[in-house]
């Protein structure tokens, strides 16, 4: 299988079975594409050699309209392609890929430390952060248990994840910090190590809650929805104001104290890499590994205009960006359909496009060590990234984020839901992390949430965009389809575009470099 299509000045061929990408001549394009996407070596192939020169010997009536030297070169480009197993290469056998069979094993869970929140965001998928039931905040014994239960369910597994999420995690924050500590206590005894991210409308943030956050979490996700009136129109505070005011200097100063700290981190490092051990050892364990952190905001139907929003978080700094559609009922005003899909289209393109600009604009300027709030950064876009090697786990790229099999939420009770979408729907309970530590867990969503795979969704199996997407959200599809085997068909789309924008991308990098 292959897909084609143009991106700015490029024409893009993207082989599925071997993830190999492609910037090809005008001809390779015109012979591959008036072949339907197929190709055969055999003398009576529709599109052999000695017939592809007349495009209705591969199924349409118009003629290619090149000479027959420049066929003959295009067709030969594409079969070497063919004979170096970069273009119609085979798809992995289904029974070798399949994430079923794996076993039951959790080793990410959503730990909701907060069911109420400071905010009152028109679109949260969660009611404004009660989950449709009553507000509270998790007690310590709770989040304990959580954490027993996520190690101890974790099987084999080493590397394990916990997002501290909402509602507002930080009403709650004196809680995260014990829950740390005794995460970082208790992984000791099973030897694995937690990742620890957590997710802030920012509100809340102060010097010591961003030194504590910096130091512990691997992983911080602020929400900001962008330019102010288009964050103020949805994401209000309690009092009905809008939220820009209060939170902007509040998330630039914790993202500046953040990429301060990853280089003081970074300067230890490298003095202990170079010095001694007695100096390595009186210089402790550096406060960061890294700037990870994401500005995270929803475009609704009201600013279609969303890359207008990417370019003003990126001009104040803000270096890693992700501005989502929003998913909710059609009936609400600031859905998006699929009558808005052209449009949403070409906002991605011109995304697309003042990235280039911005990468071209920070190469020309030879600015280095530029901090958050200086100009110059060029705009970095969570969507446009994508890995071409395909990923580390070929079962994960089947089956996407493991909610329901490897990846749980637990609710201020205790109750335990596939992911944090699910939170308070009774039908999709798991159980209770207080009451599974004496009658044991057994997941009994486990085999429904584990057929759901690439291979056994019918829009998903003849996709070009399946390795990429995994199927998309599992709650996405319940909610809105009905069907963990239906995926989401706006959001699909979607994605769809999203990611020939960044495969576009990077082929224009890789070009760059020759």
């Amino acid at each position: 299988m292959i897909h084609l299509y143009r991106f700015k000045d490029l024409n893009i061929v993207l082989d599925i079975g071997s993830g190999a990408v492609h910037a090809v001549s005008d001809a390779v394009f015109d012979v591959l594409s008036k072949c339907g996407g197929k190709w055969e070596d055999s003398a009576e192939s529709a599109c052999h050699p000695d017939t592809v020169k007349s495009a209705h010997h591969c199924g349409r009536s118009e003629a290619i309209h090149r000479d027959e030297e420049t066929l003959q070169e295009a067709v030969a480009e594409i079969e070497e392609l063919i004979a170096a197993g970069m273009l119609f290469s085979p798809a992995p056998p289904e029974e070798e890929v399949s994430p079923e069979g794996r076993g039951a094993v959790i080793k990410a869970m959503c730990l909701h430390v907060a069911h109420d929140c400071n905010m009152r965001c028109a679109y949260c998928f969660a009611d404004t952060g009660g989950f449709s039931g009553a507000r509270g905040l998790m007690p310590p014994g709770t989040g304990k248990a959580a954490i027993d239960f996520l190690l101890e369910q974790s099987g084999s597994r080493r590397n394990l994840e916990i997002d501290f999420f909402g509602g507002e995690p930080l009403m709650n924050f004196d809680v995260v910090k014990e829950l740390v500590h005794y995460g970082r206590s208790r992984e000791k005894e099973y030897s694995k190590h937690i990742r620890f991210t957590l997710t802030t409308n920012g509100l809340l943030l102060d010097d010591a809650k961003t030194a504590f956050i910096n130091e512990h979490m691997d992983n911080v996700i602020l929400s900001i929805d962008g330019r102010p009136g288009v964050n103020d129109r949805m994401r209000k505070t309690v009092n009905g104001d809008g939220a820009y005011a209060y939170i902007i200097d509040k998330l630039l100063h914790f993202v500046m104290a953040r990429k301060k700290c990853d280089i003081a981190g970074s300067e230890d490092r490298a003095r202990a890499e170079s010095g001694s051990e007695a100096e390595a050892a009186t210089l402790g364990k550096p406060p960061a590994r890294s700037p990870l952190y994401y500005v995270r905001g929803t475009f609704t139907k009201y600013n279609k205009d969303f890359a207008e929003d990417v370019r003003h978080l990126a001009g104040l700094g803000f270096e890693n960006i992700s501005i989502e559609p929003v998913v909710t009922g059609a009936e609400e005003p600031w859905a998006l359909t699929e009558d808005d899909l052209p449009e949403l289209y070409a906002e991605y393109d011109r995304l697309a496009s003042l990235v280039l600009e911005s990468e071209q604009e920070d190469k020309e300027s030879e600015l280095a060590c530029k901090e958050p709030g200086q100009a110059g950064n060029p705009i970095s876009f969570f969507h446009f990234k994508v890995d071409l090697g395909q990923g580390p786990c070929v079962y994960k790229r089947a089956s996407g984020c493991g909610a329901g099999t490897a990846y749980v939420a637990v609710t201020p009770e205790g109750d335990i839901y596939p992911c944090h979408q699910f939170a308070g729907e009774e039908a999709y309970k798991l159980g209770n992390v207080h009451e599974v530590a004496e009658t044991g867990f057994k997941n009994r969503l486990y085999e429904s949430f584990e057929k759901a795979h690439i291979f056994s969704k019918d829009e998903c199996r003849e996709c070009w965009a399946k390795y990429y997407c995994s199927g998309g959200c599992h709650a996405n599809a319940l909610h809105f389809e009905g069907s963990l085997m239906k995926p989401h068909r706006l959001s699909c789309a979607l994605e769809k575009k999203r990611l020939e924008c960044a495969i576009g991308l990077a082929a224009k990098r890789a070009l760059a470099h020759y």
